[in-house]
């Protein structure tokens, strides 16, 4: 889930648009079981990175973390989102619980990692 390196190039606006597609696709395809399509989204060194969930590398590992049910099943909704370059921001929520999904694309637009976010009310 590295940004880009020094000297490294954004990517064009069709690999951030054809990522956006992946990433919405992606909650599809998580919502409804179908996880070889999910995995499709996947880059092959891809890292998950939440904090309900043991993290995961690579698209073997991350599948096998859903299909074991160590990543919480949920019904994504998803309320907003935000695209620039390799990086795309997801808000939505679960019914349980709102989140903040931020996606690393590869040069290819695949999943190269997404990091989740909780909101939770400050500690009193």
């Amino acid at each position: 889930m590295n940004s880009q390196q020094a000297g490294e190039r954004s990517p064009s606006r069709i690999v951030t648009a054809a990522g956006v597609d992946h990433v919405r696709l992606s909650y599809h395809y998580l919502d409804s079981g179908d996880l070889d399509g999910y995995g499709s989204l996947l880059h092959e060194q891809v890292e998950l990175d939440r904090p309900d969930a043991p993290s995961g590398h690579g698209r073997a590992e991350v599948v096998r973390l859903h299909r074991d049910g160590l990543v919480p099943a949920a019904r994504h909704l998803i309320h907003r989102i935000v695209a620039e370059g390799d990086r795309v921001v997801v808000m939505g929520s679960t019914g349980r619980s709102e989140f903040v999904d931020v996606f690393t694309l590869s040069a290819e637009a695949m999943l190269r990692g997404c990091r989740r976010y909780y909101f939770a009310p400050p500690a009193a």
